[in-house]
């Protein structure tokens, strides 16, 4: 075997799905919490973490069998992965390719980090709504209160 074919990168092709790529490195598992994956219905989940890319240094790549993600998932993959782009997958061909664009509005996906924030009521039914300030890296300012919240504040809600 060559040097080349050592350390070529290995990962099956899906006949139908989803392929998220460039996701911000480590930030896989978090993506799949907020697609509520793994489930009983999704047959196969491909994850590289952490591998080389010529774009943004090192990268995360899921590959998802037989599902196809909605506008309302993809907004929220943006503020996890703010870089990351979709492939959507049908007979082993690529037919849709998007960057994931994170709306100026986000909902219901993180919660404010603000204890007193009316959101954070269990008596009162509203749901978190957040303004985007920085598209990246993801800044985002509650609706009601007003509280900034930070990337590293969005990640943790997903550790």
């Amino acid at each position: 075997m060559t040097k080349d074919k050592k350390q070529e990168l290995k990962i099956e092709a899906i006949e139908n799905g989803t392929v998220i790529d460039h996701i911000t490195a480590n930030k896989s598992l978090h993506i799949l919490k907020i697609l509520g994956l793994p489930d009983n219905e999704t047959q196969n989940i491909t994850i590289a973490m952490n591998v080389s890319s010529s774009e943004i240094s090192r990268k995360d790549i899921l590959k998802i069998e037989n599902r196809e993600l909605n506008h309302e998932e993809l907004n929220q993959i943006a503020l996890i992965a703010p870089k990351a782009t979709v492939n959507i997958i049908r007979n082993f061909e690529p037919v849709k390719k998007d960057k994931i664009i994170l709306p100026d509005k986000i909902t219901s996906i993180i919660e404010c980090t603000n204890p007193k924030c009316i959101t954070n009521y269990e008596n009162e039914p509203i749901k978190p709504v957040f303004n985007v300030i920085n598209k990246y890296p993801p800044v985002v300012r509650c609706h009601y209160c007003e509280k900034l919240i930070r990337t590293e504040d969005i990640d943790k809600q997903f550790e």
